[in-house]
């Protein structure tokens, strides 16, 4: 009778446990589609702001109003109101002047764009942030990261406001160096989301691969970011507008003058031609990095996931390099810059997720009664 009993509490165990891991993935998965949902806007909201900064719309709003701005003016008063504000900062007096109401809604509706989607992530990181996590579907161990994750997107929005400013007295543009922080911040946080999302998923069996991939795939993340804050200080600095011309710049493999301002650093930052020449060397690195990891992949894991990925990876930095080389030698029209920009999220997004294949999904949390 005993032995009866017994049996019939192990297969309620054993019941329980289905029920609770098949309840786990669901949770995952709606939180993955939720993540899903904040990449796709995170994605657009970067490329929006690229537009913004093409067509120099940013600082057509002078003012931050994270609540009342979130209404664009009703009325002619509210429209001339705004444009009397414009009108006072140094891009309308040197640049725009003489600019007609008409011309200044045009920019005026890119960086409000923009700003309403920096408002709506919050919304949508937010709320079914809160539900899921009363609801029970967020497990503990990424909580303190998505948190973190709210957090440095409020931040973001202090940083786009601070880059804003800085275009607003003494400049007809915003700085570079703080166009570069606010791109950089949205890039890490795009990352960041695609790093737990890929966490979530179900990871294909593969054999362990060796260490020195692994750290590959770590530096290949790290550095398609850093390339992108490169390519945030060609923008501010409006650097590819100058030297269209590939492999040569400036007729030689390496230009001259690239030092000639002093300190020899701030070349790095405001020289127009060291800041270009760096991050093409920076495209190249990242290219040779791919490469490399490709081959070495093939060689040592032939047919492997881990390998495969590492082969698309190569073909997006390729085909990355690409768009750029074309959006520079066509003196950057719009719409490549904007291909080159969301080249740039998508290599860095697909270079994390393959980063996270190394390490794996997430340890799924032990149902109560599961065997040990």
């Amino acid at each position: 009778m005993s032995s009866v009993h017994h049996q019939s509490l192990s297969l309620a165990d054993v019941a329980d446990s289905r029920a609770a891991a098949t309840r786990i993935e669901a949770n995952r998965r709606l939180v993955r589609g939720w993540l899903a949902i904040v990449l796709f806007t995170l994605f657009s909201l970067v490329l929006v702001g690229g537009a913004t900064r093409l067509t120099e719309s940013g600082l057509s709003i002078t003012e931050w109003k994270p609540i009342h701005g979130a209404l664009p003016p009703l009325s002619v008063a509210e429209w001339e109101e705004e444009f009397t504000l414009y009108k006072q900062i140094p891009q309308y007096q040197q640049i725009n002047k003489g600019m007609t109401l008409e011309e200044f809604k045009t920019i005026f509706w890119w960086e409000w764009a923009h700003r309403l989607l920096a408002r709506s992530i919050g919304v949508i990181f937010a709320l079914p942030l809160l539900f899921f996590w009363v609801t029970g579907r967020i497990e503990k161990r990424i909580r303190l990261p998505l948190v973190g994750l709210l957090a440095l997107g409020g931040f973001q929005g202090f940083i786009g406001w601070w880059m804003v400013s800085s275009g607003l007295a003494d400049r007809v543009s915003v700085s570079q160096y703080r166009l570069a922080v606010h791109l950089t911040i949205a890039c890490a946080i795009f990352a960041a989301t695609v790093w737990i999302m890929r966490g979530l998923t179900p990871q294909a069996v593969d054999p362990a691969a060796r260490p020195a991939r692994h750290r590959m795939a770590a530096i290949l993340a790290c550095f398609a970011l850093f390339q992108i804050y490169l390519g945030a200080l060609v923008a501010g600095l409006d650097a590819g507008l100058t030297y269209n011309t590939w492999p040569l710049m400036d007729g030689a493999i390496v230009p001259a003058d690239l030092f000639i301002q002093q300190p020899w650093w701030i070349n790095l930052f405001e020289n127009v031609k060291t800041v270009q020449f760096v991050h093409r060397l920076g495209g190249y690195a990242l290219f040779a990095l791919a490469l490399i990891h490709m081959i070495a992949a093939l060689r040592t894991a032939p047919g492997s996931v881990h390998t495969r990925r590492a082969v698309i990876l190569f073909c997006l930095v390729a085909a990355q390099a690409a768009i750029g080389i074309t959006t520079l030698l066509l003196a950057v029209p719009i719409g490549w810059a904007l291909a080159h920009q969301g080249g740039a999220l998508i290599v860095l997004g697909f270079a994390v997720a393959h980063w996270r294949g190394f390490v794996g999904e997430y340890p799924r949390p032990r149902a109560v009664g599961a065997p040990a």
